[in-house]
């Protein structure tokens, strides 16, 4: 909310600027049963509205409100009727639904995260509904209407290289303590987020897969040598380059690599030296 500063306001001044309002953390575990082998897909969905009125706000007139309980169980009946083939084509219905069965409703967005469970193997056979949680990044996506604007990513991917990283060459000045480096650990947490740009005929899981591998790729490099980062900018840059490269369906790719430090210490001050 906006107006003129002040202990008191004139209601005719103000404006509210804001009147998104909705549902989060909406967690669900669809399984799919053929015969003994099953199928999974647990996501949680975030869903949030914007109406053409204001009057709950200004008024106290909830006639227009549709409860979050609500958002809750169409969410829920979506994935039941729909089903979950990719979390991205999930969050479209979502969207698709509000818009459609709401006159009022002027805006939607859809934000779902999908679980990483892959199938166990035992000596090389898939387990039949068995499933391990795998840490290799969270994939998510959001979807904006009344246009369709799709977007995913990955989240919380932890990555580590102990050797073919440094940094040097830096600004320095009176507060720069930090000595230059060829041979550091190259330690973050990752997040990814791409936004598409034609929204029609993509293979949203082919995609995430691409992206995934392009990701780790750049990371570490072959893996006779690996790939020498001068820097973590360089890359960030590395990795979004061969993210565009290898998938032109994406318009515009955001990455950030959070910095997860490795101090050497020196053990001499405790008697013990490096032994060759």
């Amino acid at each position: 909310m906006t107006g003129v500063p002040g202990p008191y306001h004139n209601s005719s001044n103000l404006e509210i600027l804001n009147v998104e309002y909705g549902k989060n953390m909406i967690k669900l575990l669809r399984i799919r049963r053929d015969g003994k082998k099953h199928c999974i897909k647990e996501v949680e969905a975030c869903v949030h509205l914007r109406l053409d009125s204001v009057n709950e706000y200004s008024q106290g007139d909830n006639s227009a409100v549709i409860p979050t309980d609500t958002m809750k169980n169409a969410v829920l009946a979506l994935a039941k009727c729909n089903g979950i083939e990719t979390i991205e084509q999930f969050a479209l219905d979502i969207c698709n639904y509000f818009i459609s069965s709401y006159c009022h409703v002027m805006y939607v967005k859809a934000y779902i995260q999908e679980a990483p469970w892959r199938r166990l193997e035992q000596n090389g056979v898939p387990h039949a509904h068995s499933f391990i949680f795998v840490p290799e990044g969270i994939r998510f996506c959001e979807v904006e209407r009344c246009c369709p604007l799709i977007s995913s990513g990955i989240k919380d991917l932890k990555l580590k290289k102990t050797t073919q990283s440094g940094f040097e060459g830096f600004h320095r000045d009176k507060y720069t303590t930090l000595p230059e480096t060829t041979d550091r650990i190259l330690s973050a947490e990752l997040f990814c987020k791409w936004y598409y740009g034609k929204c029609q005929d993509i293979d949203f899981d082919c995609v995430w897969d691409i992206v995934h591998e392009s990701v780790l790729e750049a990371f570490s490099g072959p893996p006779d040598c690996g790939e020498y980062s001068p820097s973590y900018q360089k890359t960030v840059n590395d990795i979004q380059m061969l993210i565009l490269a290898r998938v032109p369906q994406i318009e515009e790719t955001e990455v950030i690599l959070n910095n997860i430090h490795y101090f050497v210490t020196d053990l001499k001050k405790l008697g013990l030296y490096r032994i060759i």
